[in-house]
């Protein structure tokens, strides 16, 4: 079996993975949620919220997509299963059933919050131990913070 080998220290490599890791986790979740309330959306507006939520589905499936990659250049074996986004996931969650579109509105608001703070946090920690995955984050929080704008302007 062929090896990949990374060029990070092993403690840079430990901060950066687990960074990876979570980033992978909250992208996915972020996905799955917003594909969710695209399905369950009714009310006033709904074609407009219908659309930005895959607009927001898309960049997360695109951007996770970048970060497990990168892991595994990194030598860092990403873990997207459903079982281990279910049980990692620190993303606020949605009810379930159809959701009108203010609910939808102030949920994705409060999501797109939560995924944007620690992605903020995830850039701080990759400054020293890797700018390049640190370039990743910086974009992907760009990303978010956009749609977070976005969903609060909508209120």
């Amino acid at each position: 079996m062929a090896t990949i080998t990374g060029p990070l220290k092993p403690e840079d490599k430990k901060v950066v993975g687990e960074a990876l890791q979570g980033a992978l986790v909250d992208l996915l979740d972020l996905s799955l949620l917003a594909k969710q309330a695209h399905w369950n959306v009714i009310g006033h507006n709904f074609r407009q919220i219908h659309l930005h939520l895959d607009e927001i589905v898309a960049f997360a499936r695109a951007h996770a997509d970048t970060v497990a990659e990168r892991a595994v250049a990194l030598d860092v074996t990403p873990d997207g299963r459903a079982g281990t986004v279910a049980n990692s996931t620190k993303v606020p969650q949605l009810d379930s059933g159809y959701l009108d579109v203010g609910k939808v509105v102030a949920a994705m608001t409060d999501i797109l919050e939560s995924v944007g703070r620690r992605m903020r946090e995830r850039v701080g920690a990759t400054e020293e131990a890797d700018p390049v995955t640190q370039d990743i984050f910086i974009a992907v929080t760009q990303d978010v913070e956009k749609h977070h704008w976005m969903m609060q302007a909508q209120r």
